[in-house]
């Protein structure tokens, strides 16, 4: 009984966790990514442009002004992750949502970039009745275009990524990349997809009945397949699993 009071007591000492906390949690591990992925992004896009118009003694951008800019697409990314019509084509072939998301992401960015001008205007002592003059006679179209073309570029290797790592599982894109060995990727991949392909295409042409059905070749078929899937884990991944 003491034990049991005991353990009860250290469990009701241990405040749950806040939801703010679990909140915030959440959106920072939706921001981060993104956000460190364009903040290097944009940082070698002025590097290298730097480097080019070094000759002209031409200063392009500040390095802390394009990480700023980072920031700000990271909480457009956050934004657009919260749209009802977002994940529309998430169940098409993945080229849809890939270019679906990365066209969403942009304008989102796009509309987030026009107002943070408009903004840096009104501050400066621009008047509304000015706004199609600062657009026509002061507004740098051609930076302007050319950022949101790096912008739309940057955003589809980053769409590519996220949505490979989802279809993989997540986290599983980065074992593949950092810490699996090539050799047994290849080997070991090709295998998995070849019977998961194989047991697709095995309940897509029976019934449940066939493939509850104990009696039929189908049955042993599937059985087969989902042992193969399983004796392929490796013994340490067993033993992790257990652990």
């Amino acid at each position: 009984m003491r034990a049991t009071d005991c353990t009860g007591s250290s469990a009701e000492a241990i405040p749950p966790k806040p939801r703010f906390l679990a909140f915030l949690g959440r959106q920072l591990g939706e921001v981060l990514p993104p956000t460190l992925f364009f903040a290097v992004g944009f940082n070698v896009i002025v590097l290298t442009t730097q480097l080019i118009l070094a000759d002209y003694l031409i200063h392009f951008a500040n390095f802390m002004v394009v990480t700023f800019s980072a920031l700000i697409v990271g909480k457009a990314v956050l934004v657009a992750n919260h749209l009802p019509f977002f994940r529309r084509f998430d169940t098409a072939p993945i080229v849809q949502p890939i270019l679906f998301k990365t066209i969403i992401y942009c304008l989102v960015v796009l509309v987030v970039r026009i107002i943070e001008k408009l903004v840096k205007y009104w501050l400066s002592g621009g008047t509304v009745d000015g706004i199609p003059d600062y657009v026509a006679n002061h507004f740098s179209w051609n930076r302007f275009i050319a950022i949101q073309i790096w912008v739309f570029v940057l955003f589809l290797i980053y769409t590519i990524a996220a949505e490979l790592n989802s279809l993989f599982g997540n986290g599983e894109l980065l074992k593949i990349v950092f810490s699996r060995r090539s050799s047994e990727l290849k080997l070991s991949r090709r295998q998995r997809v070849r019977t998961l392909v194989k047991l697709s295409r095995l309940t897509e042409n029976h019934s449940l009945d066939e493939l509850e059905d104990r009696n039929t070749p189908v049955h042993h078929e599937m059985i087969d397949l989902i042992t193969k899937l399983a004796a392929r884990k490796r013994p340490t991944e067993r033993r992790r699993n257990r652990s």
